[in-house]
């Protein structure tokens, strides 16, 4: 009997490791030198990790010395939200006197940064939503004041692909009458392989990026920043990347990383592409079912779907299709032991939508034959659940 290979569709969880950032991460761990040493060794991991650090910057259009390696996206959000305003208080700036912004279908890495500031006693508030799932910036005009000090929001939402309004959003601090404008800090972990990635694109001031979203090897991520925004490290130690991340710098992991990032920048075009036209066919079979909702935007990315079939056991189901060699999530993987999905809750208010839901999310190396197969065999779960109840 020939067993069908498994297809993975939970792409924006992590993706898989991409042949070229494999090699490159192959090659690279032949240089053992710890780059912050003097010699030749050292000298020559130095020149890896600073190219894959220029291969970065150019990508982001950016300064090579913006680029600071991190161990990912959840460590890059805490020194973009955390470390910044605790380089505030060591200014003597009253912690009362800092207002922080977020919105909260961002990652929980995000959220729940914000939130822990509030023992610190900073003043935190979630940003009013539109209902096609992105900031109100009118709403935001009406919350700023002078102790606004910084804004977090997605570019792309990792459980809707909603895409976000990050550049309205600059131009709304812009435009406020604050002596100090406040600063935009852009997690654009799930942008790069279907949305354009300079930091002007999204008017960040930071922007975060993680090599397991687009095919490096899982351990590495960045935030993107100029040197003139102040952190303070979240640790201590020998004052690497800038002295805001002490520790040897992962120098194969940031070799896989540029090296992945390259690829799906260079090809982003196809794949988005070839995304839209597999999302069409799968939304065609989504509509044959019934009490199922999609969650989402206006503007939305095209390898991310998620839907609510209401009434249903997602998590039976989601069990189902793992067995029949589909993989995917009811919601974000850093979210697993939460019930029903935070993000649907706060964009529809809606206890039955939020706890019946399915995302799928796929990759360049997923071909769309797959993703149909995917549907047909959705399609007919989805049947078995509602014959028998569940």
């Amino acid at each position: 009997m020939i067993k069908k290979k498994r297809v993975y569709l939970d792409f924006v969880a992590s993706a898989p490791v991409s042949d070229n950032a494999k090699r490159a991460f192959l090659r690279a761990l032949s240089v053992f030198g710890n780059p912050s040493s003097a010699h030749t060794d050292g000298a020559t991991a130095r020149f890896l990790l600073e190219d894959a650090r220029n291969i970065i910057a150019r990508i982001v259009e950016a300064k090579t010395d913006d680029v600071l390696f991190t161990s990912g996206a959840t460590e890059a959000n805490a020194i973009a939200i955390r470390g910044h305003v605790q380089a505030l208080m060591q200014s003597n700036r009253d912690a009362h006197d800092i207002h922080v912004l977020y919105s909260p279908t961002s990652h929980s890495s995000v959220v729940k940064t914000a939130e822990s500031l509030r023992s610190f006693g900073v003043c935190v508030e979630k940003i009013p939503l539109t209902k096609n799932g992105i900031v109100d910036t009118d709403a935001l005009a009406s919350m700023l004041r002078e102790q606004t000090a910084l804004i977090s929001m997605d570019a792309v939402c990792g459980e809707t692909g909603i895409i976000g309004n990050s550049r309205e959003v600059r131009r709304v601090l812009e435009k406020a009458n604050m002596k100090k404008r406040a600063l935009l800090h852009v997690d654009a972990s799930q942008a790069p392989c279907t949305e354009r990635l300079t930091r002007s694109h999204w008017g960040a001031d930071m922007l975060v990026l993680d090599a397991q979203k687009i095919g490096g090897v899982r351990g590495v991520g960045a935030i993107i920043a100029h040197r003139t925004i102040p952190f303070t490290p979240l640790f201590e130690g020998g004052g690497q990347e800038r002295g805001v991340r002490s520790g040897t710098p992962p120098v194969a992991l940031a070799v896989a990383f540029a090296t992945a990032l390259k690829e799906v920048t260079n090809g982003r075009e196809k794949f988005r592409a070839r995304a839209e036209g597999a999302r069409t066919k799968l939304l065609q079979a989504l509509n044959t079912i019934q009490n199922c909702v999609v969650n989402e935007g206006k503007e939305n990315a095209p390898n991310i779907l998620n839907f609510s079939l209401i009434g249903r056991d997602t998590d039976y189901l989601s069990a189902l299709l793992d067995e029949a060699g589909f993989s995917v999530s009811t919601k974000s993987a850093c979210e697993s032991d939460t019930q029903g999905s935070r993000v649907i809750k706060e964009l529809t208010g809606d206890d039955s939508r939020s706890a019946s839901t399915l995302r799928v999310s796929w990759g360049p190396s997923e071909p769309v034959r797959d993703i149909l197969r995917f549907s047909k065999a959705l399609v007919r779960e989805v049947k078995f659940l509602d014959e028998n109840h569940i």
